[in-house]
């Protein structure tokens, strides 16, 4: 006992010491971190770039079009385009385009999610004339021939199959479908089989049509590229793209609401417990990410003991309540999801949930200034490590002028961060969290996760 007591103040000392130490080093990043030109080329078309040097580059069109700009008899279209988009185009077959690609030692990819659909690309700066050809005739003058329409049917329908197969990825399409009932927000991105089965040339012409329109695309470049010169590849290669108004956004209206697939035969439990959470531009965003780094998260596999620096994840490590967790704040234009997902022994649903639920409901009355302010040295530090390289860098700047209008500068989301306090932190945890009814989607035995009023009464002042 009088060694613990000797050594605490030691380690209250040094812990104190790593996070100024943290602190001193992350400012001095953040004031050197290249700006973020932003034009715009006569069609309406924005170029973003942060010049960071080097020989690489990393360039992307982001595109204000995902899932929930679909309707449900279309819903997958925009996920099915994108595979479509490497299939050849009127100038390039798709044995030009994979070989072009191969013989620059680029790499070539695209992803759709709910808001956003992107086509990028991470290569040599001196090759980013060609890409940026190769991504704007990839948009403008795909084939969408049938036989490659048929084609990839099948490829999409064997992704769906390996999608139900990760349960973390079903859960969370269970979470929106019961969060955001009878809205576009509540489909699926891949939609469903038998619209897969169904989509044709005209669907997919129909949606480039209407969505792909220049004033909701963004050309965002990172890397060894000046912004000049990619302004005039933007003008050169994009410039002949239709300007149009931005289709309404019919607001997605949260339900508490939960979804249940009890499965015996599954090892384990999976599930989510989520209230609406904030979008991009709301003002309590940033305290509400404050609030998911105070929960965290924890995994049995990649050790981490009693001292953790979440309350939650360490009673984990102490009582074994579950397999995994983590914290999620899943943000869209004007609404969100911020809650937890699970992975438990059948036996340990209830025990996590009732020791979630508390941490959850701590927050809105209990946090301390000592909490909160090592949650934003955290949150701080993940922030600066999520921008190691040119793609996240470029992935950051696409999303944030779609979402903003602008790129956040990094010392400004930082000085944002820093004005979070505890006081703030309760205030908007007990906006968001005390007398709401939450979403929950699970999966798995689950026979032991508490009933739905039960979780909701544990979420009553």
């Amino acid at each position: 006992m009088a060694l613990r007591l000797l050594r605490a103040p030691w380690n209250i000392r040094a812990i104190t010491q790593r996070l100024q130490s943290s602190q001193a080093a992350n400012q001095a990043i953040l004031l050197n971190v290249p700006p973020t030109e932003i034009s715009a080329i006569k069609n309406g078309l924005r170029v973003a770039t942060e010049n960071s040097g080097g020989s690489t580059a990393t360039i992307g069109l982001w595109i204000d079009a995902g899932s929930r700009y679909e309707e449900p008899r279309n819903n997958g279209v925009a996920h099915f385009l994108e595979h479509m988009a490497f299939k050849g185009t009127a100038r390039r077959s798709q044995t030009d385009l994979e070989l072009e690609i191969e013989n620059l030692g680029a790499h070539l990819n695209a992803y759709t999610s709910r808001e956003q659909t992107v086509y990028y690309a991470k290569c040599l700066s001196k090759d980013i004339p060609r890409l940026v050809d190769i991504l704007s005739d990839i948009i403008q003058n795909s084939k969408l021939s049938e036989s490659d329409i048929e084609r990839e049917r099948g490829v999409i329908l064997r992704e769906m199959q390996e999608v139900e197969s990760n349960l973390q990825e079903v859960v969370f399409d269970h979470l929106h479908a019961t969060a955001y009932q009878e809205t576009p927000l509540g489909q699926t991105i891949l939609g469903p089989t038998e619209n897969i089965k169904s989509i044709g040339k005209s669907d997919l012409r129909t949606y480039i049509d209407t969505h792909y329109k220049s004033s909701r695309i963004v050309l965002a470049g990172a890397g060894g590229i000046t912004h000049d010169d990619l302004v005039g590849m933007a003008d050169k290669y994009l410039g002949r793209l239709c300007n149009g108004d931005m289709p309404n956004l019919s607001p997605c209206h949260f339900t508490g609401s939960e979804i249940r697939v009890r499965d015996d035969s599954l090892p384990l439990a999976h599930f989510a417990i989520a209230v609406e959470g904030s979008g991009w531009t709301n003002q309590d965003h940033v305290p509400l990410m404050v609030a998911n780094t105070l929960i965290g998260s924890w995994d049995r596999s990649q050790g981490g003991g009693v001292n953790n620096s979440s309350n939650l994840a360490s009673l984990c490590a102490e009582h074994g309540l579950c397999h995994s967790y983590q914290s999620f704040n899943t943000c869209y234009k004007d609404t969100g999801l911020w809650g937890i997902y699970v992975v438990c022994e059948p036996s340990t649903c209830g025990d996590i949930v009732f020791n979630a639920l508390n941490e959850l409901m701590r927050l809105c009355s209990n946090v301390s200034e000592a909490e909160v302010d090592r949650a934003k040295n955290l949150l701080k530090t993940n922030m600066l490590l999520q921008l190691d390289g040119t793609t996240p860098i470029c992935e950051d700047i696409g999303r944030q002028i779609l979402c903003y209008g602008r790129r956040i500068p990094l010392h400004e989301l930082e000085a944002r961060i820093n004005n979070v306090t505890a006081k703030n932190v309760r205030d908007v945890c007990t906006k968001y969290f005390v007398n709401r009814s939450p979403a929950v989607a699970a999966v798995g035995p689950i026979e032991g996760l508490p009933q739905y009023e039960e979780i909701r009464r544990k979420m009553c002042a």
